[in-house]
């Protein structure tokens, strides 16, 4: 429902209307200025917050135009009240506003017909475009965002006006209020004209679409990876821009959502967002051979239909979710998997993908975990608590948040020897389940009073010229990273992003540089005994691994990902399933401590954190890494490209033999059509025709 002051903002406007209505009838021309400053500076805070509130309030019939208009006619009844309906300025207002509307005609029907234009059948990144179509830049931003609301706002020079012509009595001031609303309506919309006209009209879509095709011709891309899905969903993407930048045949990465795009993270692999199906199947793809799929969404099948190239399922993180072993996944000519378990899962789960289709590749995003290490007695030993989101139904093996969370979290922070806490919730949590939220909110309540009792506990001192030192650091990345990666301001629209957005791969290195830099400041930035809450996207989870000297987490494929650093980890058992059970049914627990809802068995955890020596896991974890996982050597990414280059080999064989079967089609039905066609009769000599005289 939006934040508490974004909710006092609304209340203060809806209740300022009647106010305003108040003031007119008495009629009190200053208590209607202060209603109405009320509600002109309520909607501009609610717009600016960009608040879920103001489509609410447009459901309920008090959109934007409503609220002006609203408004508007008030002050035509104060002015009446005030017997100035035979004053010039009475007539002044209400042609004025009648005016003014009719400004609003054109306004926005050039806003959405520069939009509209604008935006192009596809949009690119690291695509050369620029040197096949012309792309004009877009219009300033300050003519486009929130057009509707800065247009309604310039009503505000005659809403001044005409009040200070009420109070005063003299019409002046109203008309210098009046005229400068319809000028500056005026000069918005003249300023709007030129980008419908000439050469600020970006290229018809036919031309974008044979632009982006001569590309293609070009570049010959050979293996793509096809994403679709929802803005949230980016993240399923965005972890294998990494491999695709890796990959030894040409990669391209096909989009078919714009918020999926305008989500992705930087990368130099060319990419394509199609949202049209008809523009995908029409698009040249014909030297692909490898389409990799990151999840079993219904757009798959505008490229699935393509008999040319093989179609294989990768997924978005190994676990044994329902969803790692999605009927749906038969479809594809291949699935591959990080290790023995996900062929194992599927043969369990008999859901018709094939033994034989199954391929073992690694995890290629794995390969920034670290090792263990050993932890120094001088150093604070530190426990990742990483437990994933509630998911969409009511099942209470999802999280551990509320039923076992807080006892985690209170048994830790108050274990002795002391640990480091660190506490990094899924960024859904709380999206579906109240409960869920709520416990996140006590849980980070629970770190950050412990965090301020340690930093009072005289056992533990920092080094403040090296945490200054530190901060000092992270501040001089930042400005870096946010000079090199320009603000949003500067970026221009879609089409403007499509023309200028080929990666310059010398920026692109320096911020994984400048990247690795920030996260070893960070980690510096405070003490190492100092528990954390990491609730933003930075540092990331792989990050908070290679600090962390255990986990613990919830059956998802952060727990997958952690066994590749051979740390130990435990899962919670919040279903209550008993060990063994759980074990049997979640492969990824096998080399765990699970965890009740108590969390009393958290100790032996601690204890293989102190006692690496000592840790009878330690042998189960090496064995379950490999079996999830796959072999150390050769490395993943080796692994993945070897894959990609054997399928592609099948799909060449396959078009070979399809062209040999098409051209032997072709000749046998030429012989055959010779065969049944009756034969002629040869002309005899003298007679051209053919013909015989009688």
């Amino acid at each position: 429902m939006g934040s508490a002051a974004e909710l006092a903002a609304a209340a203060l406007m809806m209740l300022g209307f009647p106010a305003l209505m108040l003031a007119a009838l008495i009629p009190s021309v200053y208590a209607f200025a202060a209603a109405a400053a009320v509600t002109y500076l309520a909607d501009h805070y609610l717009h600016r917050k960009d608040s879920y509130l103001v489509s609410r309030l447009s459901k309920v019939r008090a959109g934007l135009s409503i609220r002006f208009l609203i408004r508007q006619l008030l002050l035509i009844l104060l002015l009446a009240r005030m017997a100035l309906a035979d004053n010039l300025i009475y007539y002044g207002a209400v042609a004025c506003f009648i005016a003014f509307y009719g400004l609003q005609a054109p306004q926005g029907a050039l806003v959405t017909l520069i939009r509209n234009r604008r935006r192009m059948p596809v949009a690119t990144r690291n695509v050369d475009l620029k040197s096949r179509i012309r792309i004009p830049d877009a219009p300033s931003r300050h003519l486009l965002d929130r057009s509707a609301e800065k247009m309604l706002h310039l009503d505000l020079a005659a809403v001044v006006g005409i009040l200070v012509s009420a109070a005063a009595g003299t019409s002046v001031p109203g008309f210098v209020g009046i005229c400068v609303t319809l000028l500056l309506g005026c000069l918005y919309v003249l300023a709007l004209v030129p980008y419908v006209r000439g050469k600020k009209i970006p290229p018809n879509p036919e031309k974008v679409l044979a632009a982006v095709d001569d590309w293609l011709r070009e570049y010959r891309p050979q293996t793509v990876l096809y994403f679709s899905g929802s803005k949230d969903s980016a993240y399923q993407v965005n972890m294998w821009l990494e491999t695709m930048e890796q990959l030894d045949s040409r990669p391209l990465v096909i989009l078919r959502e714009r918020v999926i795009l305008a989500s992705l993270a930087p990368t130099t692999a060319p990419v394509i967002c199609v949202p049209g199906g008809v523009h995908l199947m029409n698009m040249e793809l014909s030297t692909v051979r490898v389409a990799l799929y990151a999840a079993n969404v219904g757009k798959n099948i505008h490229m699935l239909r393509v008999p040319t190239m093989k179609h294989v399922f990768i997924g978005h993180g190994d676990s044994d979710k329902l969803a790692s072993v999605n009927p749906f996944s038969k479809v594809y000519d291949e699935v591959w998997t990080a290790g023995r378990a996900g062929r194992d899962r599927y043969a369990i789960a008999d859901v018709g993908v094939r033994d034989d289709d199954i391929v073992e590749v690694g995890r290629p995003q794995l390969a920034p975990i670290q090792s263990r290490r050993d932890v120094p007695e001088s150093r604070v030993p530190t426990v990742l608590y990483a437990p994933t989101w509630e998911g969409w139904d009511a099942n209470p093996g999802n999280t551990s948040l509320v039923l076992a969370g807080e006892n985690i979290v209170k048994k830790l922070v108050k274990a002795d020897p002391p640990v480091r806490v660190l506490y990094k919730p899924h960024p859904f949590t709380g999206t579906v389940s109240k409960a869920a939220g709520s416990a996140h909110q006590r849980i980070m309540a629970l770190v950050e009073k412990a965090a301020a009792e340690r930093a009072a506990d005289s056992r533990f001192s920092v080094d403040a010229a090296a945490q200054e030192q530190a901060k000092g650091d992270l501040a001089r990345i930042e400005a870096r990273l946010a000079e090199l990666s320009g603000s949003a301001g500067d970026r221009g629209d879609e089409a403007e992003a499509t023309r200028d957005g080929v990666a310059d791969v010398g920026k692109h290195e320096e911020i994984a540089r400048l990247r690795g830099e920030w996260n070893d400041a960070y980690w510096r930035s405070f003490g190492s005994f100092e528990h954390r809450v990491i609730a933003g996207a930075e540092p990331r989870l792989y990050d908070c691994f290679n600090v962390s000297d255990a986990m613990v987490s919830d059956i998802s494929s952060v727990v997958s990902d952690f066994i590749a650093s051979g740390k130990p980890y435990a899962v919670t058992d919040s279903a209550e399933l008993g060990v063994e059970e759980f074990k049997r049914q979640n492969t990824a627990v096998r080399a765990a401590v699970i965890l009740s809802n108590s969390a009393a068995e958290l100790g032996e955890l601690l204890g293989a954190v102190r006692n690496p020596d000592g840790d009878p896991l330690a042998e189960d974890r090496k064995e379950l890494k490999q079996y999830l996982l796959g072999p150390d050597e050769p490395t993943s990414i080796e692994q993945f490209n070897s894959a990609v280059a054997d399928l592609a080999l099948k799909a060449h064989t396959r078009n070979l033999g399809q062209e040999s079967r098409t051209s032997a089609g072709a000749a046998g039905a030429d012989e055959l059509s010779d065969q049944l066609s009756p034969a002629q009769p040869v002309p005899a000599a003298g007679d051209p025709d053919g013909t015989t005289q009688r």
